[in-house]
């Protein structure tokens, strides 16, 4: 990455942290569900550029990681209605996948290289916040799953529009919050003590997440120049990152207030 770049990372490594968590400068959310005001300072990249191709591998990356993670909370659920409805998000992910894998090869990329080099750092936040039990497990799904959505979605505002109609329809909800809200909803009537636990527990994921996002801003160029723009472009991009964090962090507020845990 060039060094100015780097450096604008480093900058708003610390600086986001404090505006995601509703500091003195974090932006009226609400207001901003649109285009980000950077798209239109930038022109728009097209399908084969190397910053859409990184996307696609981080998409097709974390949408794997979604389906081993869903298999994995199926198989620790103890009734059948459950194992099926983890069961079929799961499937609906890797079809996913593989949709993405076929979009990278029908570009001319080496989708096997593009998805393997993002493997590691989500291996890291999957082994970071590998979960304790079922409840915690569905929490990662529905909130983690959910923040690896919304970050997606915020970078694809800087692509094609061909590229984001496509993420748009890879990057759903999946029948996650149809089944996970009300089952996580009905534990905590059962058990209102777990609802601190999961609490605390949804704010590690979201810490986690954020510090995930940052990794791939520092050692991706190519998608970090999408929002914080190239060496020589002005502090506008640095921005809109800024508030793009800011903007997943309300998003998250809402799930975990959906679930009726404290964000």
């Amino acid at each position: 990455m060039p060094p100015r770049l780097t450096r604008r990372v480093k900058v708003l490594y610390t600086r986001s942290f404090r505006i995601g968590v509703g500091g003195r400068d974090a932006p009226s959310l609400r207001a901003r569900r649109g285009v980000p005001v950077t798209a239109t300072l930038r022109g728009m990249v097209s399908p084969t550029d190397p910053p859409v191709i990184d996307l696609l591998g981080l998409i097709a990356a974390g949408e794997l990681f979604a389906f081993e993670t869903l298999a994995r909370d199926s198989a620790l659920a103890r009734d059948l209605d459950a194992k099926v409805a983890l069961g079929g998000i799961a499937c609906r992910e890797f079809g996913h996948f593989r949709e993405v894998v076929d979009r990278l090869r029908d570009s001319g990329a080496d989708a096997d290289a593009v998805i393997a080099s993002y493997l590691p750092i989500l291996s890291e936040f999957h082994t970071k916040t590998a979960p304790r039990d079922l409840l915690e497990g569905l929490l990662k799904t529905y909130v983690g799953d959910g923040i690896a959505g919304d970050f997606g979605r915020e970078i694809a505002a800087y692509v094609d529009p061909d590229t984001r109609e496509f993420l748009d329809t890879i990057l759903t909800d999946d029948g996650r919050a149809e089944f996970v809200v009300p089952f996580v909803q009905r534990s905590l009537a059962q058990d209102p003590g777990a609802a601190g636990r999961l609490a605390l527990w949804g704010r590690r994921l979201m810490g986690e997440a954020l510090a995930q996002a940052q990794r791939v801003a520092a050692d991706r160029p190519d998608l970090a120049e999408l929002v914080v723009g190239g060496a020589d472009a002005d502090g506008a991009g640095l921005a809109e990152f800024a508030q793009m964090l800011a903007r997943m962090t309300e998003a998250h507020s809402d799930r975990m207030r959906a679930l009726g845990l404290a964000p």
